[in-house]
């Protein structure tokens, strides 16, 4: 008798910068999720879509938890809880290469409430970064944070053990029949695909300070009248500051014309057609803090 079908929900927690967005773009086998050096790139729960003949599995990349300084910071976090509270299985994930520090034990607190009804998997990313003993060594005090359902290390770089990362997520989904269609990687619209996008050219070797302050909305993403392979896409950068805005636009536009240079190969290969792409930037004062701006910018 074959095997059942299983099909659910698994999400990937951790602080900032754990890896989280590059396994998912692993187990996917697409980029659905965009990745920095940056911490706290991701702000949205992404959903990537795992297909195999046996299971479904829908990946949710959340934002890094950490502790708050902002109210787009709160916002980020209650995103992750309202995720992990209701997804089938989590997976924990602590870079090998980083010291198991205070960010982390506030998470394993949190989770070891989660563990009472939802499985979780410790997940030791980034191993190719460091030899076995080092790896070894993250596992055991990987263990003594909490009581995980299973423990792993994987390296989304090398592709090591992604394979049986998702053996060990499907089984514990749910029986089930397939949530999406066949070929779907991801459930976002691509609207926000394209906005993450740009967001992770203009990322691209700012200074330290400037990654929080910058979002990006889609203003007009729509078909070039006459002609079926070009689509015009006009979007905004948002900063907090004037000063800001020089950076991201850098000496007579050249940065911006950078990032809009960048972003528009990754958007051509995400759409499969060229694009003609209009990038401007504005100033929406400590648009972090205030609620009417961050419900305008989309949080």
């Amino acid at each position: 008798m074959s095997e059942p079908h299983r099909s659910g929900f698994a999400c990937f927690v951790g602080r900032p910068n754990a890896g989280k967005s590059t396994l998912t773009n692993a187990l996917v086998g697409e980029k659905v999720a965009i990745t920095s050096t940056k911490p706290q790139t991701t702000r949205h729960a992404i959903r990537g879509i795992v297909h195999r003949p046996d299971a479904q599995l829908v990946v949710v990349d959340t934002p890094g938890l950490h502790r708050p300084r902002t109210l787009l910071g709160q916002r980020l976090n209650d995103v992750v809880r309202a995720t992990w509270s209701e997804v089938d299985v989590v997976g924990f994930c602590i870079p090998a290469n980083e010291k198991i520090g205070p960010g982390d034990r506030f998470i394993a607190a949190e989770l070891r409430k989660v563990a009472k009804h939802t499985p979780v998997i410790g997940i030791v990313t980034k191993t190719d970064l460091v030899k076995p003993p080092q790896i070894a060594k993250q596992l055991a005090a990987m263990a003594e944070l909490m009581d995980f359902a299973e423990l792993i290390p994987v390296s989304a770089h090398e592709g090591f053990q992604v394979d049986l990362l998702a053996d060990l997520l499907i089984e514990r989904l749910p029986e089930g029949p397939q949530l999406y269609p066949d070929g779907d990687l991801t459930d976002e619209p691509e609207q926000t695909l394209v906005a993450e996008l740009i967001r992770e050219a203009a990322l691209e070797g700012v200074r330290d300070e400037l990654p929080h302050s910058i979002a990006v909305v889609v203003e007009e993403m729509l078909p070039r009248e006459g002609r079926d392979d070009l689509i015009d896409v006009y979007a905004a950068l948002y900063v907090e500051r004037p000063s800001q805005k020089g950076i991201i636009l850098g000496r007579g536009g050249s940065r911006l014309r950078e990032v809009g240079s960048t972003a528009r190969k990754q958007i051509e290969r995400l759409l499969g057609t060229k694009i003609y792409l209009d990038l401007h930037v504005k100033v929406a004062k400590d648009w972090q803090r205030d609620p009417k701006q961050l419900r305008k910018l989309g949080f």
